[in-house]
């Protein structure tokens, strides 16, 4: 078990690369993971029973001590980052397909990888896992929400069918890990530890899956698409670090509304895509998937350095 575990902690650590070399793979081989595709949907279920697991009353606990704070990071996450996709779908004239690929993955909750890229960077990360566990509880009501009133202007959209999609992949597994951790307690203990590598193999199923099915199109978009997709994680990053400081938080709660802002929940993001759309549109959060990971690291590594010192004398 020991083994496991170690190999699971290595290959969180690595999260990036594994996402990265599949998609690649993916791209120059399609004929191997387009039989993944069916499976795009159980494997976000997977890693979101996970999440379950590993939620505990005390993560709420920031909730109750600094609301405001909570409130501020999950207000910022749904105002910018879907705000930034619908601007730039607009700005650069984006093929509807694409459009609606950056607006879903712009509309998701926060990603799970946020609260290691905060921890990483000596951020606050009780606010970090407080503003990703809200986020993503509210999914289920904002993203489909904010998906019909940005998007429809490109493609039809189904709230009802957004609505319960969420509820399937993300709530009832999410409720369904919480219940297993309080039913059988310690013994969830030594599941945990293999969970990183879990979700490792889930993301990177899903990216390649996406990739795969779209191959073509990527091979004809794929520079605009990851032009979009580097532009919407920057300003997310930018804005959400800026909003901090507008408030006046600190500089640990302004590293943890950066990261909380700027990386997504993109397995989701892929997986409506491909339920409810076209391949090309789940491609925007498959590239999203690959680009954050390498991005939050970098900002990550940039932040741990900072300290509340020179950012009052500058």
């Amino acid at each position: 078990m020991r083994a496991i575990a170690l190999l699971s902690r290595f290959v969180g650590n690595t999260f990036a690369l594994w996402v990265l070399l599949f998609a690649v793979l993916a791209f120059l081989a399609p004929q191997w993971f387009r039989p993944l595709a069916p499976a795009i949907v159980p494997m976000l279920g997977i890693v979101m029973f996970g999440m379950g697991l590993t939620l505990k009353l005390e993560d709420f606990a920031e909730v109750a001590r600094h609301p405001w704070r909570v409130c501020l990071g999950v207000v910022a996450h749904f105002v910018i980052m879907p705000g930034v996709a619908w601007l730039l779908c607009q700005l650069l004239h984006l093929p509807p397909e694409i459009a609606v690929g950056v607006i879903l993955v712009g509309c998701c909750p926060s990603g799970t990888a946020s609260n290691v890229m905060t921890w990483l960077a000596r951020g606050d990360l009780a606010l970090s896992v407080a503003i990703a566990a809200v986020t993503t509880l509210l999914a289920p009501l904002l993203t489909p929400a904010l998906i019909w009133l940005l998007a429809s202007a490109w493609l039809p959209v189904s709230f009802a069918e957004l609505f319960w999609s969420i509820l399937q992949v993300v709530l009832l597994p999410i409720a369904l890990g919480v219940v297993a951790q309080r039913l059988f307690g310690a013994r969830v203990g030594k599941v945990v530890e293999v969970l990183p590598l879990v979700s490792v193999v889930c993301i990177v199923v899903i990216v390649a899956a996406v990739v795969a099915a779209s191959q073509a199109k990527i091979a004809e978009s794929g520079l605009l698409i990851m032009a979009v997709v580097i532009l919407h994680n920057g300003f997310g990053f930018l804005l959400g670090y800026l909003a901090g400081r507008v408030f006046g938080l600190p500089l640990a709660q302004r590293k943890s509304l950066a990261l909380e802002v700027g990386m997504q929940n993109s397995g989701l993001g892929a997986a409506l895509a491909s339920a409810h759309f076209s391949p090309l549109a789940a491609v925007p959060s498959a590239l999203f998937s690959v680009w954050h990971n390498i991005s939050g690291a970098t900002l990550s590594s940039w932040f741990r350095r900072l300290t509340d010192k020179p950012e009052q004398t500058s």
